[in-house]
């Protein structure tokens, strides 16, 4: 019943939210005392779709204990007019807001973007770092970094909003001199890329070692247009590019973006929602891939909400992930689950 699915896709990436069709299926949640960091999140108003402080606190407070958040980029709230380098300034400045709100406590016990990573164009050479300043400035104590996307992929089906973005960005000379100002202001950079683009990602680890860098949502694994019915295939190359780009020290991954229509699993089709046991089977390959690669300590389990809930609620996807951490440790889901992302982040919890 095609009527009662998901949402229409975003552009091939991810499908917008159906609180109707998620609400066909919920789940008890498991380990509910487990203190959870949400390490990357978005907040937007945009193309019909809301999903601001309320939904995101709708989300949060649904079940698990999630104690704090990190709002990554997502070309949200940019300043209408000034500089245009110095517009994004006006999405940490949106964001901070929002997290002072979560801070008075009148919206839950979650401290929703207790961390903010923000967007500065590193295109812009040396010039990067007056926008930094003014970031970290806008942030108030909470920003922590950048993400400049850099997806970039031959099929336009598959690239989707990324089309038009060059080739090579993270090989580029002016790119790399923006990208040098990042680890003398105490800045980390979150990479979102595809796959096929994962040895550009390590060239660039390596020529920064000192610069802590995050790969976002399991590397960009790729399941339609071009790459779908492929998946054997994908699974071994992505896997070999995984444990390249492990080898960086400097490097840790997010454990999460499963849930984006990108990697063709395909369940915003499906009459109902997947449950958690579906899900953590589909996603299981790479996640576990990740963390034998990476090591608990350098991995993080993320929403990557609300491109993710195009698939599966808050609820659900947090009960997968706590399924395939089922058989480590008590040490090891406190890594995987808070404190690799509280340690990356630098972010100071109640105690």
């Amino acid at each position: 019943m095609v009527a009662s699915t998901a949402a229409s896709t975003r552009s091939g990436l991810y499908a917008d939210p159906n609180e109707t069709w998620l609400a066909l299926h919920t789940e008890d949640i498991i380990d509910p005392a487990r203190p959870v960091v949400d390490p990357h999140h978005h907040l937007w108003d945009r193309g019909g779709v809301r999903y601001l402080m309320e939904e995101m606190t709708d989300d949060v407070s649904s079940g698990h204990n999630i104690v704090a958040t990190v709002y990554v980029e997502a070309r949200s709230m940019y300043r209408a007019c000034g500089p245009e380098a110095f517009r994004p300034v006006g999405e940490v400045e949106f964001v901070n807001g929002c997290a002072a709100m979560a801070a008075s406590g009148a919206y839950g016990k979650t401290l929703v973007a207790h961390g903010i990573v923000g967007h500065t164009n590193l295109l812009l050479g040396d010039g990067a770092r007056a926008v930094l300043e003014a970031e970290i400035a806008a942030g108030n104590g909470r920003f922590r970094g950048i993400r400049h996307s850099s997806p970039w992929d031959a099929d336009k089906d598959v690239a989707g909003i990324y089309a038009e973005r060059p080739k090579g960005l993270l090989l580029d000379p002016t790119f790399r001199k923006g990208f040098s100002c990042l680890a003398p202001l105490g800045l980390s950079y979150d990479g979102w890329l595809f796959f096929t683009q994962l040895n550009e990602f390590a060239d660039l680890a390596r020529a920064f070692p000192d610069t802590k860098m995050c790969l976002d949502h399991c590397g960009g694994i790729i399941g339609i247009g071009s790459y779908a019915g492929r998946r054997e295939e994908i699974f071994r190359t992505w896997k070999a590019s995984i444990q390249e780009v492990a080898k960086c020290p400097n490097v840790v991954v997010k454990l999460g973006g499963l849930a984006m229509v990108l990697p063709g699993f395909g369940f915003h089709e499906w009459p109902k929602p997947p449950n958690s046991e579906q899900a953590a089977a589909a996603w299981k390959p790479y996640i576990e891939t990740c963390i034998e690669a990476f090591g608990v300590d350098r991995c993080m389990f993320e929403s990557n909400f609300p491109p993710d809930k195009g698939q599966c609620s808050y609820q659900v996807i947090f009960n997968a992930f706590k399924r395939l951490a089922a058989g480590y440790s008590e040490s090891e889901k406190t890594a995987l689950f808070s404190k690799s992302a509280t340690d990356f982040y630098r972010l100071q919890l109640p105690s």
